[in-house]
């Protein structure tokens, strides 16, 4: 496209002092006290999208934290296209474990340091500059939508009233989505299957306060111990799942898509290198990248009790606790799996302890055809930005709200991601490359390109 990477190259250094802008406020939507950072971003990404030309920018109040809507309406006739991203994001927790500030974005080997720096402020950022681009150089071929979130990292509790309530403002083509990644810098993909989501918290409860360990010790329950022994008893020794029912609606796949899968570049030895361990681990008869796509899993994502301060205080907690996610696969029902496991989990707890489960968010798997005109022009775009057809792949990670999406505007979502495995989103010293922000800039404008010409050829 005729002078795009001209205006990136010329415009590097603005874009990323505007996302180092940014990243510096600590939109966190998991913790309270962050609830004024929260407000911060949104009207940060407000005057972000005013400043480039989008027109009747908004912050869309809901029973959490606020919207950010915006539109650009060149042609009613031409098709629309629509941005969702996320301002908030994930605590940055262990502190300790950062080589920098996690709120102090800062360029080291070619990669910015932050929080939110891949997920997702890094990519959502790219379309408005993509944005900014199409708009000034008077490039923009499809009316735009913007809709970025500020709860995504806490389940988009409130996006759903949202999107029930807006859908004439919402009606679009194709929704257009930068949160996933690609296989690598010299190889590109396109995300085409996004597993589901149960995620439950676990309180295990024996006595009614913290005893002495010395006076009570063997002869009341230990609820660290009881937890343990009920987690551990979740899988077998092949790494399935024990919950009863658990895999009864998962779809078997079959040999040729598994043949399929297997031809994306994979490296099962940088992969350990990577990661720093001595091997992989996972349920038996699949390979290290099925299990992190096709196949379901359950994990524990946190657990504690009793006393973790300095020195020694020898008790018996009165109670432990455990977050616990279960990725799900296409066919899996979210709510149903949350049932399946609180029966079993309440089931399994001996008689001296009790046991609460709470759910908290959900969500259902998502699959992307590969053959219509959205896939197909994310395809071209990428093929003439990196100089390679991009690669469909299934990705481990879950977005909820694209089935949401398909479900109450009837539209597909195309995952365009830029972002790397490396990227440590979720992880201490959080990263994005350099060359991936700005490669998301170039990709952007050629996606519209191709998608209104398809979008033209289809209706001739």
């Amino acid at each position: 496209m005729e002078g795009l990477q001209d205006y990136i190259r010329q415009n590097k250094n603005r874009f990323l002092i505007e996302l180092f802008e940014l990243l510096r406020i600590p939109s966190i939507s998991a913790d309270q006290k962050y609830a004024n950072s929260m407000i911060e971003t949104a009207n940060l990404v407000k005057n972000n999208l005013e400043k480039i030309g989008i027109d009747n920018v908004e912050l869309c109040k809901t029973d959490g934290y606020p919207i950010v809507y915006g539109e650009k309406i060149i042609n009613p006739n031409y098709p629309t296209v629509l941005i969702y991203g996320h301002y908030d994001v994930q605590p940055p927790d262990p502190v300790e474990l950062w080589e920098s500030d996690p709120f102090d974005p800062q360029i080291r080997n070619e990669k910015i340091y932050a929080r939110g720096a891949c997920d997702d402020k890094g990519q959502f950022f790219m379309h408005v500059k993509a944005a900014e681009f199409m708009l000034k150089q008077n490039k923009l071929s499809c009316n735009i939508k913007f809709m970025i979130e500020g709860e995504e990292e806490v389940g988009s509790e409130n996006l759903e009233p949202f999107v029930k309530n807006n859908k004439e403002k919402l009606k679009a083509d194709v929704i257009l989505i930068s949160d996933t990644g690609i296989i690598a810098n010299d190889t590109p993909s396109i995300t085409t299957g996004l597993r589901g989501l149960s995620y439950v918290e676990v309180e295990v409860t024996g006595p009614n306060r913290d005893l002495h360990s010395g006076l009570y010790g063997g002869a009341v329950a230990n609820p660290i111990n009881i937890l343990t022994k009920m987690i551990a008893s979740l899988h077998n020794d092949k790494n399935e799942i024990t919950i009863p029912g658990f895999y009864n609606d998962v779809i078997k796949i079959s040999k040729e898509e598994r043949n399929e899968m297997a031809k994306a570049p994979f490296d099962i030895n940088n992969y350990k290198n990577e990661l720093k361990i001595n091997d992989v681990h996972g349920e038996k008869g699949f390979t290290t990248m099925e299990r992190n796509s096709i196949r379901p899993t359950l994990d524990v994502n946190g657990i504690w009790g009793g006393y973790i301060g300095e020195g020694a205080k020898t008790v018996i907690p009165s109670k432990a606790f455990a977050k616990i996610s279960m990725r799900l696969v296409p066919n899996q029902d979210s709510e149903k799996i949350t049932k399946l496991f609180s029966d079993h989990f309440k089931k399994i707890a001996p008689d001296c302890v009790t046991v609460k489960v709470c759910p908290h968010h959900g969500g259902e798997a998502y699959v992307s055809p590969t053959n219509d005109i959205g896939y197909l022009s994310a395809s071209k775009a990428m093929e003439e930005s990196f100089g390679k057809t991009p690669i469909p792949v299934r990705t481990g990670g879950s977005i909820p709200i694209v089935a949401l999406f398909e479900k109450e505007l009837g539209l597909k979502s195309i995952l365009m991601g830029f972002g790397l495995d490396s990227d440590a989103i979720h992880s201490p010293n959080e990263h994005y490359g350099v060359f991936n922000f700005l490669k998301g800039i170039e990709t952007i404008p050629l996606f519209f390109k191709h998608f209104k010409e398809k979008y033209d050829n289809e209706r001739s």
